[in-house]
């Protein structure tokens, strides 16, 4: 079973030319910036946010992704400054990237701002030919050493948001360039590549009463072939402190979701998917945890804070 699962994975991963390539996230209401560039600075402080992912528990060498984000606006609020260091492990693959960013903010309405952003980095993909067991042990197409190869990439985004935080709406696109990976110099046709993603978020607070607040959001994900796939998530938030929320992913799982404030400048979240495709015969779930950090917090000008 374990050397049918790392072939499967090593063929989805490496072979498949265009196919869903970028991890989930469950937390996507909490760490939004990872996901679109022009998202950094929206907020009045500097923050720095850790995701951990650890999917399909029970499945030998499942996928697990860390990340570690930081952004902040610039001292007039005009611009956002970030930066996101990532590993993604599959089996005997490893994406590790590093991405910096700059948003520019633009007043459009007395509470209304547009942000535009780009992000650009490095990615390393890495693939141990060590954990990889061929039908013919002879076949040299894949060596039992280490490959990797690093390529730039280039990502963009666009924001729309109010002042106060109440609504948002948002797009962004990563992978723009569509590099191909080479893992070995005796290749001579190159068929794996990246795909360009599509990305598109909205949500919106509701107050119900002095305390509460329920904000409904949305994530839809497009990569071609793979189906069009949209979450869909709402969350009960007492006193901008703590939080209870659920979500919808369409064919892949259900998200139950819990968060905490602590001190107005510590969060903790944490997620988990109970997994709706037959994956659910060998996986237990899915468990995620966020941790963010508030490390300066500039003058309240009136704009506002999320709940984040």
């Amino acid at each position: 079973m374990k050397k049918s699962i790392y072939i499967f994975i090593f063929t989805i991963s490496i072979i498949a030319v265009r196919a869903q390539q970028l991890p989930q996230y469950s937390n996507y209401m909490v760490n939004d910036y990872v996901m679109n560039p022009a998202i950094g600075g929206t907020n009045n402080y500097v923050e720095g946010k850790s995701n951990n992912r650890y999917q399909w528990m029970g499945i030998t060498d499942a996928p697990r992704t860390y990340i570690l984000s930081v952004n902040a606006p610039t001292k007039n609020l005009k611009m956002g400054l970030g930066g996101t260091l990532f590993t993604d492990i599959v089996g005997p693959t490893r994406r590790t990237g590093f991405y910096l960013s700059y948003a520019y903010h633009i007043q459009v309405a007395e509470k209304v701002k547009v942000s535009m952003g780009i992000s650009a980095g490095l990615l390393q993909f890495m693939l141990d030919g060590s954990k990889i067991t061929l039908h013919d042990p002879g076949d040299m197409v894949i060596s039992n050493g280490l490959q990797s190869v690093l390529i730039p990439d280039f990502g963009a985004g666009i924001y729309v948001y109010s002042t106060d935080h109440k609504w948002y709406a948002g797009a962004s696109v990563p992978q723009i360039l569509q590099n191909r990976l080479k893992f070995f110099d005796n290749t001579t046709t190159v068929l794996s590549r990246l795909a360009t993603h599509y990305y598109a978020s909205a949500g919106y607070k509701f107050n119900v009463g002095e305390n509460f607040k329920i904000e409904p959001s949305t994530c839809i994900k497009f990569v071609n072939p793979a189906p069009l796939q949209f979450d869909l998530g709402v969350r009960g938030i007492y006193k901008d402190k703590f939080w209870l929320g659920g979500a919808f992913r369409y064919l892949d799982a259900v998200s139950a979701m819990v968060g905490y404030v602590m001190q107005d400048n510590i969060t903790f979240a944490y997620s988990y998917d109970f997994t709706t495709t037959n994956i659910k015969k060998y996986s237990t779930g899915t468990h995620e945890f966020m941790i963010g950090i508030r490390f300066h917090k500039a003058e309240d000008t009136g704009k506002g804070f999320r709940t984040k």
